[in-house]
């Protein structure tokens, strides 16, 4: 028999033998969520068990909580020093406005390093309003609860497109009264792909003129404010790239001292968005489903309260 045969034969046989024994790449675990909480003029207890029950039926996500001390003078200050770098998204649910406390400067660093680096951030709600003056904080944020002569603002026309608004024009940021808002996603991207193009959110508040750096910073959706006499569009959804990091905030998800379980946060298509934006900020293709009940632009859709007794189905811990 011709050698050439066995030589084929031998060579295909080692190529057969050395591809089965081939490691496979291990596939992603679920996606490890960091919630920093522990102070806001915002009910942030209740917000944190909120958001980890939003999160917990889709069983890809692994949460922990990170609670800062309270006040600012607290001996556990010295001690508390979450580790960012484990986790692939953090949710930021701190608020010192009104004179509370803030991070201390190695947390800062250690926040900074982490974004910059490649982590994901979901800016949730009032966190939108923290931390003046600390200008990396600013720039992953984009758009802030500020003064008027703080930074740039960003305003939709009617035909979608985008007029940046500079220091010292217009007002302070501010907010109507919480209402049923239409919101309107802009573009397309993987948040809110298969999504419909606008859609009702229950008790929601629009900011107007949130100011800052608004600098690598898309604008995902919008909607009108309720402040009487003006009736703008703001953006209520943007993303910012910081470093090698993704920044999302949003301005759903109010939730005040007093509520229980407010219909902003039962809204199908909030609790859609959110788990949704985590995959996206954890740099994972986003596969959560757009569900029978996401609104339309005729009517809310409004979840049953969740059971917060019931521990939601994730770690807890720092």
């Amino acid at each position: 028999m011709n050698p050439r045969y066995w030589l084929c034969l031998l060579v295909g046989l080692l190529l057969s033998l050395t591809l089965n024994a081939a490691p496979t790449a291990p596939a992603k675990g679920k996606i490890r969520v960091l919630i920093v909480d522990g102070f806001s003029n915002h009910d942030w207890r209740q917000t944190t068990d909120i958001i980890r029950h939003i999160l917990a039926p889709a069983g890809q996500f692994e949460v922990s909580v990170s609670t800062a001390p309270e006040t600012t003078n607290e001996p556990a200050w010295t001690t508390w020093r979450p580790r960012f770098s484990d986790y692939d998204v953090v949710i930021q649910n701190c608020n010192d406005i009104n004179h509370g406390p803030s991070w201390p400067a190695a947390v800062k660093s250690d926040f900074e390093k982490y974004v910059h680096d490649g982590g994901g951030v979901y800016i949730f709600h009032s966190a939108e309003n923290a931390f003046v003056g600390w200008k990396a904080y600013e720039q992953m944020v984009g758009l802030c609860w500020r003064k008027a002569d703080y930074g740039t603002s960003i305003r939709v026309n009617e035909d979608g497109t985008l007029v940046k608004i500079p220091p010292g024009v217009g007002g302070n940021t501010s907010h109507g009264h919480r209402s049923n808002v239409l919101v309107t996603r802009l573009g397309e991207d993987p948040i809110h792909a298969d999504l419909p193009r606008s859609w009702l959110s229950p008790d929601m508040e629009v900011y107007f003129y949130a100011r800052g750096p608004a600098r690598n910073l898309t604008v995902l959706a919008y909607a009108r404010d309720s402040k009487p006499g003006q009736g703008l569009l703001w953006p209520v959804e943007w993303t910012v790239r910081y470093g090698k990091g993704r920044v999302y905030v949003s301005t759903y998800g109010h939730v005040w001292l007093g509520d229980i379980q407010p219909p902003g946060l039962r809204c199908a298509a909030v609790q859609t968005i959110i788990p949704r934006a985590v995959q996206w900020l954890a740099n994972r293709p986003v596969t959560i489903p757009v569900p029978a009940d996401f609104p339309g632009t005729s009517a809310v859709s409004l979840r049953p309260p969740f059971d917060l007794t019931a521990p939601a189905a994730e770690s807890a811990g720092k």
